[in-house]
């Protein structure tokens, strides 16, 4: 899915929702989860509940490697369930030495059909390179993540006291690529840092996670964060798909879906 395109599904739907499959087989409802397919079950569900209000979803690849092959299969029905106007996006944090990166990138982009990946770009340029050769393809690199670790590295200031560590990661990555193949990770929770970011990538699309159960507010990262074109896709993940535990949870997920669009029309 190409920028444009993007962009186009943001305002049919007026919504820049990302709803985040991060499927936990103890988490789902109960009687769910004797399914033999039990997590792709719930998937399915929560897919057809929050398509309407969303424009994208992110698949957290740990939740279903921990599986094995049967989670990998789950992935990929999964994938492949998700409508192809909405945006696809393999939440993955790769990034190694270049031919390995290359694997990566042809797994996520070749072999599935994700429209994006995850990227850390501790190792370099090298690294995020193989990611970005695909055409109509997204590499979404860590910028500002929302975790208390965080502090060890990313807010660091360099040696000339001004500039932190990810400010520098997002003023060098973002020569590498385009606004049209490259957005950048940044936690709702660091809503007010997305001024200065917004000064180093004024164009870019930004990913954040953290509004709803970690407590990033909506408000305060479309005030900092939008731009001409929207640019952002807010993730929630956990207040949607686990709304409810009971047999009703889909209706849940779609009541919770559905307010996050509403909301989110007032700010388009």
């Amino acid at each position: 899915m190409n920028r444009k395109e993007l962009i186009t599904q943001i305002e049919t739907r007026k919504s820049f929702l990302c709803v985040g499959l991060d499927t936990d087989i103890t988490k789902i409802p109960k009687h769910l989860q004797s399914h033999p397919d039990a997590v792709f079950q719930f998937n399915k569900a929560i897919i057809d509940a929050t398509k309407d209000h969303c424009v994208s979803y992110k698949i957290n690849t740990a939740f279903y490697e921990s599986m094995g092959m049967k989670g990998w299969e789950a992935m990929e029905k999964t994938l492949y369930y998700i409508p192809c106007t909405h945006f696809k996006i393999a939440d993955a944090k790769r990034g190694d030495i270049g031919n390995t990166s290359a694997q990566y990138a042809k797994t996520f982009f070749d072999v599935l059909p994700f429209d994006a990946v995850t990227v850390a770009p501790y190792m370099g340029e090298d690294s995020v390179k193989p990611f970005l050769e695909y055409e109509d393809k997204w590499t979404i690199v860590l910028g500002l993540t929302s975790n208390n670790g965080a502090n060890d590295f990313q807010q660091q200031k360099l040696q000339d006291g001004n500039t932190f560590l990810y400010e520098k990661v997002l003023e060098t990555v973002s020569s590498w690529g385009t606004p049209n193949n490259l957005m950048f990770v940044v936690g709702a929770t660091k809503a007010k840092d997305l001024s200065d970011i917004r000064n180093i990538i004024p164009e870019h699309f930004l990913l954040v996670p953290g509004v709803g159960a970690q407590g990033g507010s909506l408000e305060e990262v479309c005030k900092y964060g939008l731009n001409n074109d929207c640019g952002l896709l807010i993730n929630a993940s956990r207040a949607i798909i686990y709304a409810d535990s009971s047999e009703q949870f889909a209706s849940a997920a779609t009541e919770v879906a559905k307010q996050y669009q509403i909301e989110m029309e007032d700010y388009l």
